[in-house]
C-alpha cells in the first residue's frame, strides 16, 4: 500500500512539473522587442524595463532587440510568431496593434489572435501647433479660420496614416471643413514645415513641439488627450477647447498569442511596478510620457476602442497605405 500512494505521489509529482515549467517567469534570457530603431521612445521605455529587469532578476538576462520596419508591423510581427513561453516580449504602439488593421489590406499577423496584452506602458500627448504667419491663438480662432477657407490651409504629420495624419483628419472633420494633408518622413521635418509656413499646422508629438513653441518659432494650441498633460498644464485639451477628438499616442507591452495567463499576469505585476517607480516615472517625465500601468483585459479594451475610434475617420477621409 505504501508503495502504491509513493508511486501515486510521484505520479502526480512528474505531472506538476510541465505546469510549474510551463508558469516561470522570467527564463534564462528573454529579448524585449523594440519595433522602431534605437533612440526612438519605444525604444528608450523597452531599455527602462529592461534595466530594472536585470536588476530584480540577477540570474536572467534581458536584452533589447530593435526590429524597426513597416511601421512598427515589423517588430509587432516578430513578437507575434515567437514561442509563447515568456522568453520573447516586446513594446508597440497603436499603429501596429490597431490602426493598421484598418489601413493595411493584409498584416503578417492578427492582433487579435498572434498578440496577448500584456499592459499599457505609457500615453505620451500631441500638441495640435501652428504657424506664427496663421496669425491665431486660440483653437476657437483656428476653426473659424478653416471653416471660411475649406481646402486653402495644409497639415503636415510623419506618414500617411499616422497618428498625425488621422488627428488632424478628425479635427478637420469636427470642425466641418477640409485641410489638405503633407506627410513628412520625421517629427523634426514636419515641424520645421509649419515654422516655414509650407503647412499652417499639425498635431505632432509634444516632445517635437513644445521646444519650438517655447522659443517661439510655432504656436502651441491645444493638447490631444483626454486630459491636461500634467507637464504642459496650461495647454488646454482639445475637448476643452471645442473640438472633440481624443488622439494620444499610447505604447504597451505585447508577448505571443498563446502565452500562458500565469506567465502573461506576471510579467504584468513586475512592468507595472517598474514604471510606476518615482526614478522610471522621472526619466519618463523627460519625453512627456505619463505612465499607465492597466491590467491585460484593460490594454485589450484599450487596443479594441482604437480601432472603434479611428475606423469612422479612415472612412470619412478616405486614408489609404496600400
Amino acid at each position: 500500500m505504501l508503495k502504491k500512494i509513493a508511486l501515486g505521489l510521484w505520479a502526480l509529482a512528474a505531472l506538476a512539473l510541465p505546469a510549474q515549467a510551463q508558469t516561470a517567469w522570467p527564463p534564462k534570457n528573454v529579448r524585449i522587442i523594440a519595433p522602431f530603431g534605437p533612440g526612438s521612445t519605444p525604444d528608450i521605455v523597452a531599455r527602462l524595463i529592461a534595466e530594472q529587469l536585470g536588476k530584480q532578476y540577477p540570474n536572467a538576462t534581458f536584452v533589447v532587440e530593435n526590429k524597426a520596419g513597416a511601421g512598427g508591423n515589423t517588430g509587432t510581427d516578430a513578437v507575434a510568431k515567437a514561442t509563447p513561453d515568456g522568453s520573447t516580449i516586446g513594446v508597440s504602439i497603436g499603429g501596429p496593434l490597431a490602426i493598421n488593421t484598418l489601413l493595411f489590406s493584409s498584416l503578417p499577423y492578427d492582433p487579435k489572435k498572434d498578440i496577448a496584452a500584456v499592459t499599457q506602458l505609457i500615453t505620451q500627448p500631441s500638441v495640435l501647433a501652428v504657424s506664427n504667419d496663421l496669425g491665431v491663438n486660440s483653437v476657437k480662432d483656428l476653426v473659424a479660420l478653416m471653416k471660411a477657407n475649406p481646402g486653402k490651409y495644409n497639415f503636415s504629420s510623419i506618414g500617411n496614416g499616422s497618428l498625425s495624419h488621422l488627428a488632424m483628419e478628425a479635427v478637420a472633420i469636427k470642425a466641418g471643413t477640409k485641410l489638405v494633408h503633407i506627410p513628412y518622413k520625421s517629427s523634426p521635418e514636419a515641424v520645421l514645415a509649419v515654422i516655414r509656413n509650407d503647412a499652417q499646422m499639425a498635431c505632432l508629438p509634444a516632445i517635437s513641439v513644445m521646444s519650438q513653441a517655447k522659443e517661439g518659432k510655432v504656436k502651441a494650441l491645444a493638447v490631444s488627450t483626454a486630459e491636461r498633460s500634467p507637464y504642459i498644464a496650461d495647454l488646454p485639451t482639445l475637448k476643452e477647447s471645442g473640438i472633440d477628438v481624443d488622439a494620444d499616442a499610447w505604447m504597451g507591452l505585447i508577448a505571443p498569442g498563446g502565452t500562458p495567463k500565469p506567465i502573461v499576469d506576471a510579467i504584468n505585476k513586475d512592468v507595472v511596478a517598474i514604471i510606476k517607480m518615482p526614478d522610471v516615472k522621472e526619466k519618463l517625465a523627460k519625453t512627456l510620457m505619463v505612465p499607465v500601468g492597466n491590467t491585460p483585459e484593460q490594454f485589450r479594451a484599450r487596443i479594441d476602442s482604437e480601432i472603434d475610434r479611428w475606423g469612422p475617420v479612415i472612412k470619412a477621409s478616405d486614408v489609404k497605405v496600400n
